[in-house]
């Protein structure tokens, strides 16, 4: 197995690719002059691929919603028992999360890094699921969903996703449901499990202080037999605008909660996508960021606080420019909002003010790979959206005010949606 330095002269920064014999990519980035090192062992597979099939079997299967972050929270349990106590033994700090399109276990750790990866490595790729064990996670499941949907900032963002998808399992709680998570059973785990988590389907990213030689050696020692599978996903027909206009639920909260966004439709290249995000992103400070119009007439007005924010929020398949946060009015600000955004197209953005967005986001982007843990993430983010880091990089510092200009037309108001949470003392005045 050979590895490719990959450099970046800009930054003066460089980290070691490779990828195994099984399809494992391997991304190593030594970064001698912290004191942790971090891993992450992640595979492209999230809550939105529920119906897909291999080249192998033939037909789609369409599983129960939820099933990844089933899948996740039960590989940590194995026939000798629970994967963290592996973790308690070197002292390295584990976890894992399942997101819409990706599954990422990880640790941290200060020292015994060797000990720490073969554990990773370990229990990862041993699976175990009895009827048993899969109904006593039911329940434990059962109980982290029924947590969110009393949490009022989860409940406001899948309204606002509800409100603009109509197909895309996008707008399905990544745990799924009480109903869904009943229908899982050991078979179907283990169906997803030989589907998604094919080493030719994973990345393994590794920074801090480590020793690359000492990892390889983990590495080639851990990885088992592993042969590559070629996923396919279901497809599905979406509506270019938005489903609905605006949904709202009433909560126990003291000020109403609010949502809005624009569904876009993401490009294909991941370059491109790529491009679009950090278009997006550039256009977000422009239109609503702290030193905007918009935004210092709401905090003038009383209609925003310090709380408000936007992201780009995006994945494979999906793509929202989406504005959040609390206001006595969040219609008020939803218009004045749509306001900014015709004044913009009309008479465009001062070029210093696009200069200083744009300088900020790398900068962001820079500062991100001085920590260890941004940093490995950073890798493999970049590896499983089809770039490389310094790459993305290189495009982020490519983006031009046309280019930010072109993308503010795709802010259309059909594409818009607003969802609310409104305190239940209001219901019934």
């Amino acid at each position: 197995m050979e590895f490719t330095m990959m450099k970046n002269s800009r930054l003066g920064e460089q980290y070691l690719r490779a990828e195994h014999p099984s399809g494992l990519k391997i991304l190593l980035y030594p970064m001698p002059e912290f004191s942790t090192a971090y891993a992450l062992f992640g595979t492209n597979y999230g809550s939105v691929d529920n119906c897909f099939k291999t080249e192998q079997d033939g037909d789609f299967v369409h599983v129960p919603d939820g099933i990844a972050h089933f899948l996740e929270h039960k590989l940590f349990e194995s026939e000798d028992g629970d994967a963290f106590t592996l973790f308690a033994e070197t002292g390295a700090d584990a976890n894992a999360y399942t997101s819409f399109d990706r599954t990422c276990y990880l640790f941290s750790c200060t020292d015994r890094f060797a000990e720490s990866l073969k554990a990773l490595l370990t229990f990862v790729q041993s699976p175990y699921f009895t009827p048993q064990t899969v109904q006593k996670e039911q329940g434990i499941i059962g109980q982290e969903i029924r947590m969110y949907d009393d949490s009022p900032g989860w409940k406001v963002m899948f309204g606002l996703l509800e409100c603009l998808y109509q197909n895309s399992p996008v707008r399905v709680d990544i745990a799924g449901t009480e109903e869904s998570i009943a229908k899982i059973d050991a078979d179907l785990l283990y169906r997803c499990y030989r589907t998604f988590y094919s080493l030719s389907n994973m990345v393994l990213a590794i920074a801090g202080r480590f020793d690359p030689e000492e990892a390889m050696a983990v590495i080639e020692a851990q990885l088992k037999p592993s042969a590559p599978v070629t996923i396919v996903r279901a497809p599905y027909d979406e509506p270019d605008g938005a489903c609905m206009a605006e949904k709202e639920h009433r909560m126990d909260v003291s000020l109403p909660l609010f949502y809005f966004g624009y569904k876009l439709p993401p490009e294909e290249d991941p370059r491109a996508f790529l491009k679009q995000q950090y278009e997006l992103e550039i256009l977000h400070d422009l239109l609503a960021g702290s030193s905007s119009d918009f935004y210092e007439e709401m905090v003038q007005q009383g209609l925003l606080n310090s709380g408000f924010g936007s992201e780009v929020f995006s994945g494979r398949g999906f793509l929202v420019s989406m504005f959040g946060g609390e206001s006595r009015d969040p219609r008020r600000v939803r218009d004045c909002f749509l306001a900014a955004v015709d004044k913009a197209a009309r008479e465009g953005f001062p070029e210093e003010d696009f200069l200083s967005a744009k300088n900020a986001m790398y900068g962001r982007m820079v500062r991100g790979l001085n920590d260890v843990e941004n940093a490995a993430t950073a890798l493999l983010n970049a590896e499983m959206s089809g770039t490389g880091l310094f790459e993305s990089l290189e495009i982020s510092a490519a983006v031009t005010l046309e280019d930010v200009m072109a993308r503010l037309s795709s802010l259309r108001r059909d594409r818009m949606a607003l969802s609310l949470i409104l305190p239940k003392s209001e219901e019934h005045e």
